[in-house]
């Protein structure tokens, strides 16, 4: 099921709204937080005015949630002048999986204006890959020359994953030991043909990348995210295609299990789209 098919397929249905999601697109045993981010910011865009701008989403991933059947409900908490705070909330039964908080608000004159700038990758970056005992084939490299496509391989990565194309420019893939805390991706949403792009797609993109400490290790070990705050910083995003994203990301702080990160989403032609920063734990 395609992203665009999937956003489309929500329904309304009194005070609850409903989706269908295929295996396709979990991580490990819930559904990819990009996704989940994506359907709660969904059911929110139902109760708003037409036009406003999606400006800051908070979201609390609180337990596993399962592919199939998903349930959300959603409120405005308050309405100002401009600006709109609402809460979505991906629920079972009276359980709280995943918690959201969307912050909207319409454009105000300002003499204020200041927007990062893409900077340049470093040219002949080698990308670092995994070895893993009885997986890796012994005679593979340690790393190959960038741009590195992964390829999606079934069993190995995070289903979800095979809706993207990503290529490493700089930086060094999961599980292959390395000390880098800098990663530089080249990102694809492989939608439907012709899908015109709101803020759901932006929240699957910038969710993508893998957490940089598990780059680190050099054996599979668990891992999820806590929290994740994204700032936009575009009013629409139907004149940007879904191929040529670039996620800069940085590993700020790991300590006791807990791990910090952020990182810059830029749409095609380094177009500035997104600030994110995210809370994971990682086991190992």
């Amino acid at each position: 099921m395609r992203f665009s098919e999937l956003m489309r397929g929500m329904r309304r249905q009194g005070e609850l709204w409903r989706a269908e999601v295929s295996e396709d697109w979990q991580q490990g045993r819930s559904l990819f937080g990009g996704l989940q981010a994506a359907l709660a910011a969904r059911a929110m865009r139902d109760l708003l005015p037409p036009g406003l701008p999606l400006r800051s989403l908070q979201t609390a991933f609180l337990a596993p949630v399962p592919a199939g059947p998903v349930e959300l409900r959603a409120q405005v908490l308050r309405t100002g002048k401009n600006v709109q705070q609402l809460e979505a909330r991906i629920v079972s039964g009276e359980q709280t999986l995943c918690l959201a908080i969307g912050v909207y608000g319409a454009a105000r004159a300002s003499q204020v204006e200041v927007m990062p700038r893409q900077p340049p990758v470093a040219e002949g970056a080698q990308i670092a890959l995994p070895h893993l005992p009885g997986i890796t084939p012994p005679d593979m490299p340690r790393s190959m020359p960038a741009p590195f496509g992964l390829p999606y391989v079934p069993g190995l990565m995070p289903s979800f994953t095979q809706h993207f194309a990503a290529r490493w420019l700089q930086g060094s893939l999961p599980l292959s030991g390395s000390a880098e805390t800098r990663q530089v991706l080249e990102l694809d949403l492989l939608d439907e043909d012709g899908a015109m792009l709101d803020e759901t797609h932006v929240l699957a993109l910038a969710d993508y990348i893998p957490p940089i400490a598990l780059n680190m290790l050099a054996a599979p070990v668990a891992g999820s995210s806590l929290t994740w705050m994204i700032e936009l910083l575009r009013d629409r995003y139907d004149d940007l295609g879904a191929s040529g994203w670039r996620v800069d990301a940085e590993l700020i702080a790991a300590r006791e299990g807990y791990t910090n990160q952020g990182l810059t989403l830029w749409g095609p032609g380094g177009v500035p789209v997104a600030l994110s920063r995210q809370t994971m734990v990682v086991f190992g």
